[in-house]
């Protein structure tokens, strides 16, 4: 497939061909862009770093498997698979999972692109192959 703006990131593919990136302590990721959006699947164990934290995207998050509680603005969320909620611009939020059977799994979704995390993904895939 194609490289997408030079970024390392491939316009297609399979999401499982990608590697797992170590994002913090208990904490994996795997990210895709677009030229307007960047998707991310990360995986927290239970005991993983919690990190309250805002930014200037929104964030639209889902969950795939496992369970977490997931505060927004204060608000605790407890999420399952299927569960989904949206984290709006500069709102501080985080994902705590602490009693999960499984690694809770989870998609997020976040608009305007995060250029940030695309660096970041695309040179450890740089470091990777």
């Amino acid at each position: 497939m194609n490289d997408c703006n030079n970024t390392g990131i491939k316009t297609g593919g399979n999401w499982n061909d990608l590697p797992w990136q170590t994002f913090r302590k208990g904490m994996l990721r795997k990210i895709f862009t677009g030229e307007g959006a960047t998707i991310m699947v990360s995986e927290f164990k239970n005991g993983h770093d919690v990190n309250p934290h805002k930014h200037p995207y929104e964030q639209i998050a889902m969950i795939l498997e496992g369970e977490c509680d997931y505060f927004v603005a204060g608000v605790k969320n407890s999420l399952k698979p299927g569960g989904f909620l949206i984290v709006p611009p500069d709102v501080e939020h985080y994902i705590h999972v602490h009693s999960s059977s499984v690694p809770c799994i989870n998609l997020d979704v976040f608009t305007p692109r995060r250029d940030g995390y695309v660096d970041e993904y695309a040179a450890f895939l740089d470091e990777t192959q």
